[in-house]
């Protein structure tokens, strides 16, 4: 009696990749920006703002970076462009913005 093997399709999973998202520095943040160091502050009355990157390594989620938004581009995007406008709330999913490239 002959077998036969069936291979089951697998949907290849997203590469997760680190990305970077610019969002106002919250009240109460106690984070330090991974270029300068120093803390990123929340101030009334000024609207700072702080680049916020997922960081994945070999497509494993590792770390989030803080940067303040001037020294993000002072350590050259190292985390690549940033995704999306301020006021969206949920960043577009590594797999969306993969589709739409």
């Amino acid at each position: 009696m002959a077998t036969t093997t069936t291979r089951r399709s697998r949907s290849k999973q997203p590469q997760w990749t680190s990305r970077a998202v610019l969002r106002d520095v919250e009240a109460g943040s106690t984070v330090d920006c991974a270029h300068c160091g120093e803390r990123v502050k929340f101030q009334a009355k000024l609207r700072n703002r702080q680049v916020i990157c997922n960081v994945y390594l070999n497509g494993v989620w590792d770390r989030v970076d803080h940067y303040h938004a001037d020294c993000y581009d002072l350590a050259k995007k190292p985390h690549g462009e940033i995704v999306g406008p301020l006021d969206q709330r949920k960043s577009p999913s590594p797999a969306a913005v993969a589709n739409a490239s």
